[in-house]
């Protein structure tokens, strides 16, 4: 068991620093397995000890005239899991030790669709808010997050379409999502909220 340990140090050392060199930053235990695209990887931010699983689609590239530059950052402790799609042209902030699930997709852009004349595929990228996602919040599978924000500790439901933003301590589920549960710090319990 050594003797595997002291092999595999190098190489976890000459990896680090060649994706040192290429990303914006890249800190230390943060593993990048089997990606399927990074884009611009010189916008893209990951404090230490992220997790990005298999097969995910990173991205930060400017695409609209209202942004110059795209940022995504992904901070401290945070973990995201295959299959996701985030993609940023103007700014993504994923707040420390953040979990998304499978197949979560986060933008802050859409596909223009006006002009009914036009394939959508040929109308520009319209730019939407930025996103961040708060501190210690959980994001379930199948989710999307589309120009909208997400407070501190929530809990979004899997398959919801997040596209207003959603208050810290708060548990939301639908599409669109709707708050269903907020955490009352009185009785510290979670409590059902009524529905409009």
């Amino acid at each position: 068991m050594r003797i595997k340990r002291i092999i595999f140090a190098p190489i976890r050392v000459v990896r680090f620093l060649i994706n040192k060199s290429q990303y914006g930053y890249i800190g230390w235990h943060t593993y990048i397995e089997r990606p399927l695209r990074i884009d611009c990887k010189r916008n893209i931010y990951l404090d230490n000890g992220v997790s990005i699983s298999s097969y995910c689609w990173l991205a930060a590239k400017a695409k609209t005239s209202e942004s110059d530059k795209a940022r995504l950052v992904i901070r401290e402790g945070s973990s995201v899991g295959d299959f996701a799609h985030i993609y940023a042209t103007k700014q993504i902030v994923i707040d420390k030790n953040v979990l998304l699930a499978n197949f979560v997709y986060i933008s802050d852009n859409l596909h223009g669709y006006e002009d009914i004349d036009t394939p959508i595929i040929q109308q520009p990228i319209v730019q939407k808010n930025p996103v961040y996602i708060g501190e210690g919040s959980w994001i379930g599978e199948h989710v999307c997050i589309l120009g909208a924000s997400v407070g501190r500790h929530c809990v979004i439901g899997a398959n919801s379409v997040v596209t207003h933003n959603i208050p810290d301590y708060c548990i939301a589920v639908g599409s669109p999502a709707r708050v269903i549960k907020k955490y009352n710090f009185s009785t510290q319990k979670w409590e059902r909220v009524e529905l409009e």
